[in-house]
């Protein structure tokens, strides 16, 4: 008898003991209805938020993909099951998602710039906590015998861990982005024939021009997807809310199935669990995400530094500010990415805390996120061997946000860059000039530069509310 039928007989035997021991979850669970109906306070939401985000979910709640079926030729996916696992071991896979039990696992440093690091819920991971997607080849070489190049050749991708700290005043810019560029969609739509230039908040993302039949040409859109619909969360922007963030990572990284993709009482994966993660537990998530302390700047004494950031070219595409129009960020399901009004049924002030963001001159709030939330070129020498529609689209990455750049190395999308000096190093492409007038730089503006980049820290006791946490 082979290895993989007697592995497959002997899941069979075990199946009901893995049943035996309860979900991690529990039985009380976190309704759609008490959300939208006001029966949980923000606190109470908050938590039940920070209980999907860091229970290690076992086989009881729906954890995996379930029996892999040697029969089953295509859909071997997060959405579908039916992935490998390690020597067949029926729960992780490492490669490829089922990498681990909690969102924690990959999001629990909040400053590398202590010794030791200081930990802290949301925050980011360390290079072993990176997760390596869809990969179908990784090959080191045969150096142990002299016979490589120094390249360790890899398909997929080495995603480094950001922290979430700040996250809803993130969102709330890019649903206001969208808000505008659809406003001009229909400007072009009623205008045919007429280049309408995009633009929102500062940011410009090219032009479109409709023709007499309704139909869009956006060719020449630059940084965003032809849909208008900016995407702030991902390197390569996209997810437009917190919400397809988390729904996507629950099912890739855990095998958790959330009924709203997959379909109220069906067991899309196969596990014999149904209904692995409710519509109501993805919004007390997606809440709790939001609500998530913003980031700080430690000292007001940094205008030399930020001054030489403007003068050689960095806040083009990391733009210090962004101002809100509105200080409340929208909650919604089923959400409409095209419209962020759709469906509404929870409401925030960000300018409450935790997220305590500061009031913007015209009611808003200010996000200091340093980002443009576009994708720019950033060169050969980033670039990355995924397989995605065109080439060009691996040296692409949605300008990654600054503030608590001090205390969040390393850095760059798969963690290169061990120092700030390091990071900038690496830019190309878009970049390119900027790098170069750093580099140019005499030794003194270079080091107010880099010291105004240390101000930029992560929150001091994030989610103190829910976690008892103290300040470091």
């Amino acid at each position: 008898m082979s290895h993989k039928a007697s592995f497959m007989i002997l899941m069979l035997i075990l199946a009901p003991v893995f049943g035996e021991e309860p979900p991690a979850l529990g039985t009380e669970r976190t309704t759609q209805a008490q959300i939208s109906n006001g029966s949980l306070s923000l606190v109470e939401i908050r938590r039940a938020g920070l209980k999907v985000f860091a229970t290690p979910f076992n086989h009881a709640d729906g954890f995996g993909d379930g029996p892999f079926d040697t029969n089953e030729t295509d859909n071997r996916s997060a959405e579908g099951g039916g992935r490998p696992t390690l020597q067949g071991n029926g729960t992780f896979l490492r490669v490829n998602g089922l990498d681990a039990q909690t969102c924690l696992e990959c999001h629990y440093i909040a400053s590398n710039a202590t010794v030791p690091a200081t930990f802290g819920v949301g925050g980011f991971g360390g290079i072993s906590a990176s997760p390596l997607p869809q990969p179908t080849l990784v090959n080191v070489g045969d150096w142990l015998n002299g016979i490589a190049d120094g390249v360790a050749e890899i398909d997929g991708r080495l995603i480094n861990p950001p922290f979430l700290f700040g996250a809803g005043g993130v969102e709330l810019v890019a649903k206001e982005m969208t808000r505008e560029l659809q406003r001009l969609r229909l400007q072009a739509l009623a205008s045919p024939g007429t280049a309408v230039q995009l633009a929102s908040k500062g940011i410009e993302f090219g032009f479109i021009v409709a023709d007499p039949l309704g139909n869009l040409d956006t060719r020449s859109v630059a940084g965003i997807d032809p849909d208008l619909v900016v995407k702030p969360f991902g390197r390569k922007g996209e997810f437009a809310t917190l919400r397809a963030f988390a729904a996507r990572a629950m099912m890739f990284h855990h095998g958790m199935q959330p009924v709203e993709i997959v379909g109220e009482g069906f067991d899309a994966d196969g596990d014999g669990i149904n209904n692995e993660i409710w519509v109501g537990e993805l919004s007390a998530l997606a809440i709790f995400l939001a609500t998530m302390d913003r980031p700080i700047e430690e000292k007001p004494d940094f205008r030399q530094g930020l001054e030489i950031f403007g003068e050689i070219g960095c806040a083009g595409c990391h733009k210090p500010i962004m101002a809100t129009e509105s200080r409340f960020l929208d909650f919604s399901y089923p959400e409409v990415p095209e419209d962020p009004d759709a469906n509404v049924y929870y409401s925030i002030d960000l300018k409450s805390k935790p997220a305590g963001f500061r009031t913007a001159p015209g009611g808003g709030i200010l996000v200091p996120m340093f980002s443009d939330l576009k994708r720019h070129d950033m060169g050969p020498a980033l670039a990355e061997s995924f397989a995605l529609a065109t080439p060009q689209q691996n040296r692409e990455f949605i300008t990654p946000r600054l503030w608590g750049v001090a205390d969040s190395a390393p850095y760059l999308h798969d963690g290169r860059a061990l120092t700030l000096t390091e990071a900038i190093q690496w830019h190309g492409g878009d970049a390119q000039d900027a790098r170069d007038a750093f580099i140019g730089l005499p030794p003194a503006a270079r080091d107010s530069l880099l010291s105004f980049l240390r101000t930029l820290r992560t929150p001091r006791n994030s989610n103190a509310d829910v976690t008892g946490g103290r300040p470091r």
